[in-house]
């Protein structure tokens, strides 16, 4: 059964159309990656997925209840969640009270959402940071904090924005970890990475997307050996290289 499932998502600005005719099912413990070179209309499609912007045509369902109409905050509260490619943790804060401002989304008390906050960050290896201001956090930290925010809030799917942008081989294998483990969670993640091998590695679905538009959908060796990908986006010795 889908959790999140996207149906001909359309989107135009002026005479530029972004987003046209995208469709999608994100399933339970599963990972579906959203590839495509810059500007294919990736990050246009998260934001009609979480009501940042309303598309001209098409739809959004989560759990089968339609989102049309719900705000951003609306989406998080039902499930749907999304981290963003630029972090923007409160930096005045202390990593644990910028997970605990993600856990009184669902917690009924503060004493409840610091005991998620605490868990979140131990599940993301953060522990020992709980009481560092995360104004003093280098980026791979950051990106993790990013994650638990999120998670804090409960998500029944979650929406991944280039949470391994600007990290180091180490710190990359790190968060391919924490990804895999949400798998085992049973939440339903939509990922967007120009992080190729990082992607074959976690995907059990690609969606390749050029000028806003579907070019392919398959698993990984699926979409390294489809000649249009090739061509469009992965390169001709993709196919060697990343199998």
């Amino acid at each position: 059964m889908a959790v999140l499932t996207a149906t001909g998502l359309t989107k135009r600005f002026g005479g530029l159309t972004a987003v046209k005719n995208v469709s999608f099912t994100a399933r339970p413990g599963e990972i579906l990656s959203i590839i495509g070179p810059n500007g294919a209309g990736k990050t246009t499609v998260f934001n009609l997925l979480t009501g940042f912007i309303t598309p001209d045509a098409g739809s959004v369902s989560l759990d089968d209840g339609d989102l049309g109409g719900m705000s951003p905050e609306r989406r998080c509260r039902v499930g749907l969640a999304r981290t963003f490619q630029i972090v923007q943790p409160f930096r005045g804060l202390s990593v644990l009270d910028n997970v605990v401002m993600g856990a009184m989304l669902r917690a009924r008390s503060i004493e409840m959402a610091r005991d998620v906050a605490r868990q979140v960050l131990s599940d993301l290896d953060m522990s020992a940071l709980c009481d560092v201001s995360a104004g003093q956090l280098p980026i791979g930290d950051r990106k993790r904090l990013e994650m638990a925010k999120v998670l804090a809030t409960g998500p029944r799917a979650l929406l991944l924005d280039e949470v391994m942008g600007g990290l180091i081989p180490i710190e990359v294998k790190r968060m391919i970890g924490f990804i895999q483990r949400l798998k085992e969670r049973g939440i339903a993640v939509v990922v967007i990475e120009h992080h190729m091998s990082a992607v074959m590695q976690l995907s059990d679905h690609i969606l390749v997307l050029q000028n806003g538009e579907p070019i392919a959908t398959g698993t990984p060796q699926e979409i390294t050996h489809n000649p249009v990908v090739l061509s469009a986006y992965l390169g001709a010795n993709f196919a060697v290289a990343g199998t």
